[in-house]
C-alpha cells in the first residue's frame, strides 16, 4: 500500500483509495484536526437503488452522523447520499457465494 501525504491532499475532497479493499479516502478536517480516512469496501457491486440507499442509511444512522472525522460521515455523504441507482451487476465472483 502507498502511503498517503497528508499534506499534499485537499481537506474534506473524496478521492480514490490507495488501501486495498477501499472505494475511496478523503483527509477529513474538522475543529483543527486532520485526519486520513478510507470508506467504502470494494467486492460489494454497485447496489446504490433507492432501496438500498434507504436500508443503508437506516442501518447506519446517517442522518446522525455530524462528525467530518468518520467513516460513517463520509460513506453516507459520498457513496450513498446521491439519487438513483446503478444498472451494473454484482461481481461475478461474488454471485453464487453466501
Amino acid at each position: 500500500m502507498a502511503r498517503v501525504d497528508k499534506s499534499k491532499m485537499a481537506c474534506n475532497k473524496p478521492r480514490s483509495s490507495s488501501r486495498p479493499g477501499k472505494k475511496k479516502m478523503v483527509k477529513g478536517c474538522e475543529g483543527g484536526k486532520e485526519k486520513v480516512i478510507h470508506f467504502g469496501a470494494k467486492g460489494y457491486g454497485h447496489n446504490y437503488s433507492a432501496a438500498a440507499r434507504k436500508s443503508f442509511k437506516a442501518r447506519h444512522k446517517c442522518s446522525s452522523a455530524k462528525s467530518k472525522l468518520t467513516a460513517r460521515y463520509w460513506a453516507c455523504k459520498n457513496l450513498w447520499a446521491g439519487k438513483g441507482g446503478s444498472k451494473k451487476s454484482s461481481p461475478s465472483s461474488r454471485k453464487g457465494k453466501y
